[in-house]
């Protein structure tokens, strides 16, 4: 009879477990700071939020998500270390649709077998992504699974917490026909869409993209716009924002519109990445479903009041793109010029 453990055997090996959390622990330390009162190794995270005296009405903004199947392809291309930042900024994004300030995130790894330096990898780079964005990585979880996931396959997921002072909250409610929606550029397909993207490039990673490869450029990570719309707040009063994920413009924008309201956005009017025109003739795929997809190139939309169109142009740190207007009735309608 084997001497190996019974759990072993089964396919969970704890004694990887433990050694992924000692590659980590340095890294995941970095993102502390004197509020974080019990961190990697608790039970449960504690953070200390007797700095929230300083505001007068605080309120806690929370999302999760996760990486999808982008995952695949970074297993694929055996090159984990974009998909910390991937997720990391999905879900600082999607806070700061609503004005929000990240606070801190936990995070969750699962596969059928987590060697200990991919593991690491994958957390380390989480930890990363957390300290350039000025968040505490307060905790999270990594899980073997065998039988739930298949080999070589692994899910990445997390939660982003954040603070707004609920009068400056951003909902959308202020929104009204009339209005103008700008673009931010996108750096990629971000997190979504690689559902179709992997089976119309798959076998086709290591061919000559750009400056890199097809497969290098399917992983570039998910951007962060917190810098950037951290001066447009300061400078404009944006009505409403949009992250542009799964469903691309048309299913998000929808998201921060009240009744009675839809839009007008007219395509050609920011920069699409030739990726995406890629695989849309190598898939076949209709323009439609491309646009219900994909960001194509706008990955973070702003709504503002005509009168402030100047104010917002003038304090962008970067490409702006105006790509629409609010109108009166539902949903979005996508023309060509």
């Amino acid at each position: 009879m084997s001497s190996e453990p019974l759990y072993a055997r089964a396919g969970v090996n704890l004694g990887a477990a433990t050694r992924s959390l000692e590659l980590v622990r340095e890294a995941v330390a970095a993102t502390h700071d004197e509020r974080v009162l019990a961190g990697l190794g608790a039970f449960g995270g504690v953070f200390d939020l007797s700095f929230l005296d300083a505001y007068a009405a605080p309120v806690l903004v929370v999302s999760t998500d996760g990486v999808g199947t982008k995952t695949l392809v970074a297993a694929a291309m055996n090159d984990y270390r974009s998909l910390g930042r991937d997720l990391v900024h999905h879900c600082v994004n999607d806070i700061l649709v609503q004005g929000a300030t990240p606070l801190l995130f936990m995070d969750y790894l699962a596969a059928a077998e987590l060697p200990p330096e991919r593991s690491a990898e994958v957390i380390a780079s989480v930890a990363h992504a957390c300290r350039e964005t000025g968040m505490a990585l307060l905790g999270g979880e990594t899980a073997e699974m065998p039988g739930v996931y298949r080999p070589g396959a692994l899910d990445l997921a997390g939660t982003a917490v954040g603070v707004c002072e609920r009068e400056r909250l951003v909902t959308g409610a202020a929104v009204r026909a009339g209005d103008l929606v700008y673009a931010l550029a996108s750096s990629g397909l971000h997190t979504n869409g690689y559902s179709l993207a992997r089976p119309v490039l798959e076998g086709c990673y290591d061919e000559p993209f750009g400056d890199a490869t097809l497969g290098a450029a399917l992983l570039t990570p998910h951007r962060s716009y917190l810098t950037t719309v951290r001066a447009l707040l300061a400078a404009v009063p944006v009505r409403g924002m949009a992250h542009v994920t799964g469903g691309g413009i048309p299913g998000n924008l929808p998201r921060i519109l009240g009744p009675g309201l839809g839009a007008v956005v007219e395509f050609g009017t920011w920069p699409v990445p030739e990726l995406f025109g890629l695989i849309q003739r190598r898939g076949g795929v209709s323009d439609a479903e491309m646009l219900e997809v994909f960001n194509l190139g706008a990955g973070f939309l702003l709504v503002v009041a005509p009168e402030e169109a100047a104010a917002l142009e003038k304090a962008a740190p970067e490409p702006l793109y105006r790509i629409g207007e609010i109108v009166a009735g539902a949903g979005v309608r996508v023309v060509r010029p």
